[in-house]
C-alpha cells in the first residue's frame, strides 16, 4: 500500500524557514537513524548556513554510503548531457549519475541502502528535470522495497499562483523529461508536493515521506525565507530568472537567444536580426512587468546560439510579483515575433513541443491571438488546482499580499 507520510517540523525561529534537511536531523531522526543512506541531491541541499547535506548528516552521525546526481552532476556546475559516475572529492563516497551514468550500478548501490533521501531545490515550472530524476529514483526505490524521505524546500517564486497551459496526460519521467506530470508551466507546488502527485499519479507502491520545510507558507517567495539562494542549475543566476523562466523557458525551443552565456540568463531574448524598439511596440505593456529594450553578446552560451554575436532584443524586469504571469507574456511574444519576421523568427519544433505541449506552436502558427490562445487554458487550470489540493502541504498566508514584489 502506497504510503504518503508526513514528518511534522518544529515552529519556526528567527523569522526563518528550516529546509526539509535541518528538519530531519533535529526532529525527525528516527527516519534515518541507523540505516544506511543514498542521498539524491546537489549542491541546493544545504542547510541554511550553506553546510551541504552530505557533510551535515555525516558530521551529526549519520551513514550516509551513496551519492545520487541528478542533471547538471552532484556539484550542480555541468551544463551538457551524458554526465559520468564519479566520486566526492570531501567525503570519497561514490556519486551515481542519474543523467547519463551506469543504469546498471545505480540500482545496485540502491539495493545497498535502506533509505534513499532527496533533497532538490526545484525552481516551480514543469521544464525543471529534477522532478523527473526523482520520480526515477523513487520508482526503482518502490521496486526494491526501500522507502523515501523527500527533505523539502519552498518552492522559490511561491506556492499561491498556477499560471500557464497544462500537460493533460501522464508520462513517463524517463522519456518525458521536461514534462512527464500533467501540471501547469508554473505549478506552484514544492519538490516534495510535487513527488505526492506524482506518485499517486503513477500508482507506485512507495513508503514516501516529505519532511517539509518548516514555517514557509505558501505565499513566501525565496527572498522572504532567510535562506541562502543557491544556484538550483548553471542557467538560473538569481530569483529574478526564477520568476521569469515559467514563460521565457519557452524560447529555447525556438531560434531566439534567452540570455544563456550572459549573467541575465532567462531575463532577456533576442536574435540579431530583432529591432528591439519596434518589438516593444508591437509586444505592448504587460501587467508586472517592466519591459526594457537591450543589446547584449552571449559568450560561449551552452545551448549554441550566437556565440560572440550581439543581439537585439528586449530585457524583463518583475515589478509586481501578483499580477506577473511569465506565460501569458511568453504568448504574446511568441504571437508578435511571429508577425514582424515571418521568415526569420523560426520554431524548433521538436523542442517546443516538448516545453509546450502539442497545442500552442499550431496555434501561434496559424495567427490566433494570444488572448485566444490563453482563453483555452483556463479550464484545464481549474482542473488542475483541484487535482493539486489533494496533495499540498502548506498553509497560505492568511491576508496581505500573496507574493511580496521585489524590494527597491
Amino acid at each position: 500500500m502506497m504510503s504518503l507520510g508526513l514528518a511534522v517540523p518544529g515552529s519556526r525561529g528567527a523569522a526563518q524557514v528550516r529546509p526539509g534537511i535541518e528538519v530531519v536531523v533535529t526532529d525527525s531522526a528516527h527516519l534515518i537513524r541507523g540505516k544506511r543512506i543514498g542521498l539524491l541531491s546537489n549542491q541546493s541541499g544545504v542547510d541554511r548556513h550553506g553546510v551541504r547535506d552530505v557533510d551535515l548528516l555525516r558530521g551529526a552521525g549519520f551513514q550516509v554510503t551513496a551519492l545520487f546526481g541528478p542533471e547538471h552532476g552532484f556539484q550542480g556546475a555541468e551544463d551538457r548531457p551524458g554526465l559520468a559516475d564519479g566520486v566526492d572529492s570531501a567525503t570519497g563516497l561514490p556519486i551515481y549519475s542519474l543523467y547519463g551514468g551506469s543504469e546498471a550500478k545505480a540500482r545496485a548501490a540502491l539495493d545497498s541502502v535502506d533509505v534513499v533521501l532527496i533533497d532538490l531545490q526545484d525552481i516551480g515550472a514543469r521544464y525543471y528535470t529534477y522532478p523527473a530524476s526523482a520520480t526515477s529514483l523513487i520508482r526503482e526505490a518502490a521496486a526494491l522495497g526501500k522507502p523515501v524521505v523527500v527533505l523539502d524546500r519552498p518552492d522559490p517564486v511561491g506556492g499561491d499562483l498556477t499560471q500557464g497551459n497544462v500537460r493533460v496526460r501522464i508520462g513517463d519521467p524517463d522519456t518525458d523529461f521536461v514534462g512527464f506530470l500533467p501540471v501547469p508551466m508554473r505549478h506552484g507546488m514544492t519538490l516534495g508536493e510535487l513527488l505526492r502527485l506524482a506518485t499517486a499519479q503513477l500508482g507506485l507502491q512507495v513508503r514516501l515521506t516529505v519532511v517539509p520545510a518548516a514555517g514557509w507558507r505558501r505565499g513566501e517567495a525565496y527572498d522572504s525565507t532567510g535562506l541562502p539562494w543557491v544556484r538550483p542549475s548553471p542557467n538560473l543566476p538569481d530569483l529574478e530568472s526564477a520568476f521569469h523562466y515559467p514563460g521565457l523557458c519557452l524560447f529555447e525551443g525556438t531560434n531566439l537567444s534567452v540570455g544563456r552565456g550572459t549573467p541575465f540568463a532567462f531575463q532577456v531574448v533576442g536574435a540579431p536580426w530583432i529591432d528591439p524598439e519596434a518589438l516593444r511596440r508591437a509586444l505592448g505593456p504587460a501587467a508586472g512587468v517592466a519591459i526594457d529594450t537591450v543589446r547584449f553578446t552571449p559568450a560561449h552560451p551552452t545551448d549554441g546560439k550566437f556565440d560572440g554575436v550581439a543581439l537585439g532584443g528586449l530585457r524583463f524586469r518583475v515589478t509586481d510579483r501578483r499580477t506577473y504571469d511569465p506565460t501569458r507574456l511568453a504568448v504574446r511574444l511568441l504571437v508578435a515575433l511571429r508577425r514582424l519576421y515571418p521568415s526569420r523568427f523560426e520554431f524548433r519544433p521538436a523542442h517546443f513541443d516538448r516545453l509546450a505541449g502539442p497545442a500552442l506552436r499550431p496555434a501561434v502558427e496559424r495567427g490566433e491571438s494570444a488572448a485566444a490562445i490563453t482563453r483555452r487554458w483556463d479550464a484545464d487550470l481549474r482542473r488542475f488546482r483541484r487535482l493539486r489540493a489533494k496533495y499540498l502541504l502548506y498553509p497560505s498566508i492568511p491576508s496581505g499580499p500573496s507574493l511580496p514584489s521585489p524590494r527597491p
